[in-house]
């Protein structure tokens, strides 16, 4: 066994000793009720639907492997409920919108959005059935046009958390737009921690190819934040020095700048173009889900590009030109880490995987996950941003290289110390500048 394993590694026309196909990481892909996952994303507000989709008809949806239905009551209220009706099974997607809540097409059993049984109509009027049962039902709160769920504990309900980037000046949020994904979330949320990938898979739709990107590399750092983890992305544009920060909140936030950057000029922290969540569907399904930051001095950001972010173009055209989604999709409907070779570039999904595996472990031991934030009201300072700084080129590659590493390191502590965000003092010194050991990777 152990000579074939060696063979499959090292030799060529090697295929038939490496057919088997591990199972799963569970622990970190499974999300369905029980699952240490699945728990471990319930401790968390989640967006599960626009607030425009809810209209005069209740929509059906599944989250988390629960399949639910959500709606907005004549009052306004927002409700979502288990999909069948607590007195005979019938889906409540085929329910009547009341004034307050929802009643079920079949027997007129009338539930309000806290789940609780306003009128049984076919029984007896002093009938106290009502008052001895409650229908399943979620937390639920519209904000800035999204709607957002908490599925956890009761008693465990955290304050729905405001990013800085949601209250930024100039700015204004868009819902939207969502994207279904027909694979497991993990494989999308790596995404966030792989800045490798944009030199190459994307810079290949735009014409530039591979020996052009990879002399536009440059360096990379990854660090530990109080909410979760950032990369410092940092190359070298001729004479200028841009430095590309992205933010990876767990469970399932993602911040990125702008798609359409190029460096040609000069600018000071350019803020994110989006907060994406990830939302699994099921263990094999995805909701990816965004506020896109609209920026009222910058046209550009109110058409974000969202090419290959789905499978809506013709496959031998996504063949041609793949995105996102063909890279992400196509590793499985869940990859197989077992069967992964990891490399350098890396290095950001290895310490992303482990801090999600921290935090389901965390639930199960029965406390918080490490970046789960209780402080009511607070303003939560995140990185995601670009700088382009004019630097002339270092005298040799290698003193360059570390010119990209310390004008990187620089950008985020002259913007953390001195122009710290609302809620952003206490963390200053604790940030990006004193990077833990082993965290610096660089890219040669």
């Amino acid at each position: 066994m152990v000579d074939t394993a060696r063979r499959s590694l090292n030799t060529p026309y090697s295929a038939y000793y490496y057919r088997d196909v591990p199972p799963e990481d569970e622990e970190l892909t499974h999300v369905g009720p029980g699952t240490p996952c699945g728990e471990y994303f319930r401790r968390y507000w989640l967006p599960v639907e626009l607030s425009a989709e809810l209209k005069d008809l209740p929509r059906r949806i599944r989250i988390l492997g629960e399949d639910l239905v959500v709606f907005r009551d004549k009052s306004g209220r927002v409700g979502l409920l288990q999909l069948h009706c607590s007195h005979r099974g019938t889906s409540l997607e085929f329910g009547v919108i009341a004034e307050r809540g929802i009643q079920c097409c079949y027997h007129g059993w009338h539930f309000d959005v806290d789940g609780r049984i306003l009128d049984t109509p076919g029984e007896p009027p002093d009938s106290t059935f009502k008052d001895r049962l409650c229908h399943g039902a979620y937390p639920a709160l519209e904000y800035q046009g999204m709607v957002f769920a908490y599925m956890g504990p009761p008693d465990k309900k955290p304050p729905f958390p405001i990013l800085d980037t949601f209250v930024l000046p100039g700015f204004r949020i868009q819902a939207g737009p969502k994207h279904y994904v027909p694979c497991n979330w993990l494989q999308i949320k790596d995404n966030a921690m792989d800045p490798a990938h944009t030199v190459f898979l994307h810079t290949r739709v735009s014409g530039v190819q591979f020996a052009e990107a990879r002399a536009e590399l440059g360096v990379w750092e990854w660090a530990r934040t109080p909410l979760g983890m950032a990369y410092i992305h940092t190359r070298r544009i001729d004479d200028r020095v841009w430095v590309h920060m992205g933010d990876c909140i767990p469970p399932a936030i993602h911040q990125f700048p702008p798609a359409w950057e190029k460096a040609d000029q000069e600018m000071v922290f350019q803020r994110p173009q989006a907060t994406l969540w990830t939302v699994p569907i099921d263990d094999t399904n995805s909701l990816n889900i965004r506020f896109t930051l609209i920026n009222e001095s910058d046209p550009r950001t109110a058409h974000p590009l969202l090419f290959g972010q789905d499978g809506e173009r013709p496959y031998e055209e996504r063949q041609r030109k793949p995105g996102d989604y063909d890279a992400q999709v196509y590793q499985r409907p869940i990859a197989i880490h077992a069967l992964e070779h990891l490399a350098t570039t890396d290095h950001g999904i290895i310490m992303f995987r482990n801090f999600v595996r921290e935090g389901i472990r965390a639930v199960q031991r029965g406390e918080d996950p490490p970046n789960l934030l209780r402080t009511e009201g607070q303003i939560i300072p995140t990185y995601s941003q670009d700088t382009v700084i004019r630097i002339p080129p270092a005298p040799t590659p290698e003193e360059d290289r570390q010119l990209l590493f310390e004008t990187g390191r620089k950008v985020v502590r002259g913007y953390y110390v001195q122009n710290p965000p609302p809620g952003a003092k206490m963390l200053v010194g604790q940030h990006v500048p004193d990077l833990p050991p082993g965290i610096t990777v660089p890219m040669r």
